[in-house]
């Protein structure tokens, strides 16, 4: 099969796409011929020497961890999918494998693709959309009723976000840059802050939540906005313990993991019309390395998708 591997650490230019053997699926594996494969910040990432380590990624590496794509077998062990299944797929950041002809993924990680997108679009989901709930939903356990600060609205964890947060009943203020206001009300927010014009602590006073994935001095100027005994998560850094304790506040930083009924719970948002899937651009799976270059500017409307094959008819 043809596959994007990179066989050391490195820029863009260490991506390279070869021929190389399919991968097998064990006992408790699919296999999946796929057909799209998501961009995202931490496929970037994952080359640099540092953050490849952390991330035990062994080279030579396949990069890639959203797929979607069409079941070709089944591990002995498989009980929720069979050959002919259209799926989507989280795949652990461990493992990769997504820039390729075929990828394998455990029933944990993989969900049926929602009916309603095509496979370019579902790809664009997993790892951002679990990001947004396991942020929101299981670590700051937003509600119905409560304020959410949203940090990079209109990026991939951020547009998701936004729409799992108003599905789940809650007040959305969402900051953006001028460019993707319009985006941001698309999307369902409530109060759309652009960053380059107001500070957002001048608009949001007293939220419930606020979801970091911007990191940098955002992080430190956003303590001050949550209520006594509210939450701050972040993606992208650990919130100060001093900082918490002197607001009389909650904070946790996150990593997402595959979670397939959470991912499903999401299909079946997407299916009824609450979440839209947002994707800027594709790229054909030989042009990995131009679409990680415009990943890393950390400036992507939504989602990039790599199309590994052509859409089934």
């Amino acid at each position: 099969m043809k596959a994007i591997v990179a066989h050391q650490y490195g820029g863009p230019e260490v991506l390279k796409l070869e021929e190389i053997p399919q991968p097998e699926a064990k006992e408790d594996e699919i296999l999946v011929r796929v057909i799209a494969a998501g961009v995202n910040p931490v496929d970037a990432a994952a080359r640099s020497q540092k953050f490849g380590q952390f991330l035990h990624i062994k080279l030579p590496a396949i990069p890639g961890y959203d797929i979607a794509g069409i079941v070709e077998k089944a591990g002995a062990k498989i009980t929720k999918f069979k050959p002919g299944d259209p799926v989507y797929a989280y795949i652990a950041l461990d493992k990769g494998g997504g820039y390729a002809q075929y990828a394998v993924a455990t029933e944990k990680e993989a969900a049926a693709k929602p009916q309603s997108l095509t496979y370019v679009e579902a790809a664009a989901v997993p790892l951002v959309a679990e990001t947004a709930w396991q942020a929101l939903i299981d670590t700051a356990r937003l509600s119905a009723g409560q304020t959410v600060l949203i940090h990079g609205g209109s990026g991939g964890v951020g547009s998701f976000a936004i729409q799992i947060a108003k599905a789940r009943g809650a007040k959305v203020m969402a900051t953006a840059s001028t460019a993707n206001q319009d985006l941001l009300k698309q999307l369902g927010a409530d109060v759309a802050i652009d960053y380059t014009k107001q500070k957002f602590e001048d608009v949001a006073k007293d939220v419930d939540v606020v979801l970091d994935s911007v990191g940098k001095d955002t992080l430190a100027r956003s303590y001050g906005v949550v209520k006594k005994g509210g939450f701050i998560v972040s993606i992208v850094g650990r919130p100060d313990p001093t900082q918490l304790e002197k607001h009389g506040i909650h904070g946790a930083s996150i990593s997402v993991e595959p979670n397939s009924s959470e991912l499903a719970e999401i299909g079946r948002l997407i299916d009824e019309k609450k979440i839209k899937v947002i994707v800027s651009q594709t790229f054909p799976v030989a042009e990995a390395a131009k679409a990680q270059e415009q990943i890393a500017t950390r400036h992507t409307r939504g989602k990039i998708v790599l199309k590994v094959a052509e859409e089934p008819k």
